[in-house]
């Protein structure tokens, strides 16, 4: 799945939200389409029809995003629009973050990118970040084409910020979004159903940089228990935690 790029267009926010109500109203694949089709019409390939121009593109994106999923963990996708329904609008940004590095774990690598450089300085610029992955994924103009799409659309959701030169960002540390409970054990799953390995320690889950544009605090153990494709283990001397998925 990592090796698979896919996130190829500009995806914004609001997009992902639009298409996630439609989700949650019932919509099914074909009504989804045509509802995406008419919303997206004057944003992106104004004008044009091709089956496959940037509009359609997206449409794809969002409908694998928030009705596709990941089928092979369908409760992730489950719980992710129970989110989005139960929380306020201004807490749905981590939410949308990841389902999207859940399904394309490209976003995730690129987020992961950007966080370890953020961590080391205050700005970060496109041209480290297209370093390290194609250290990771080769030098390919896929990647460097998706990675640089991903970078705008961070700067479109408001976690990093142009500054006076053209390819250097800063983090939107006044606009992190400081969370409550209610989604940070979802949002730790995420990140493990886009890792290759489905398992980590969860201390670290909660540290981890592709995570950069929230403040959490690392979640009880007893959060994820309730979870049958979840199995919560402790290891070594300082009884570190531990979790596993399962896909169905």
């Amino acid at each position: 799945m990592i090796g698979q790029i896919g996130f190829s267009q500009r995806i914004q926010l609001s997009w992902l939200e639009y298409t996630a109500q439609l989700v949650l109203a019932g919509c099914n694949r074909q009504e989804l389409t045509l509802s995406l089709q008419e919303y997206l019409r004057d944003k992106l390939s104004v004008g044009g029809q091709s089956e496959r121009g940037n509009r359609e593109k997206a449409i794809s994106i969002l409908i694998n995003i928030w009705l596709v999923g990941r089928p092979e963990f369908p409760d992730l996708r489950t719980e992710g629009l129970m989110l989005l329904r139960d929380l306020p609008v201004t807490q749905h940004a981590p939410v949308h973050w990841g389902m999207t590095m859940a399904v394309y774990p490209f976003f995730g690598a690129v987020a992961e990118a950007t966080g370890r450089l953020l961590r080391l300085q205050d700005r970060v610029s496109s041209t480290q970040v297209y370093r390290r992955l194609t250290e990771r994924f080769g030098e390919r103009e896929t990647v460097l084409r998706a990675a640089r799409r991903i970078l705008r659309a961070f700067v479109d959701w408001g976690v990093l910020m142009d500054t006076g030169t053209p390819g250097v960002y800063r983090c939107m540390e006044e606009n992190r979004i400081i969370p409550g409970c209610d989604w940070v054990p979802w949002l730790l799953l995420t990140r493990l159903v886009a890792h290759d390995t489905h398992a980590g320690a969860l201390h670290a889950l909660a540290q981890h940089p592709s995570l950069f544009p929230f403040s959490m605090e690392t979640p009880s153990p007893r959060m994820f228990e309730n979870r049958k494709w979840v199995t919560v283990t402790h290891h070594g001397f300082e009884n570190e935690v531990f979790l596993t998925i399962m896909p169905s």
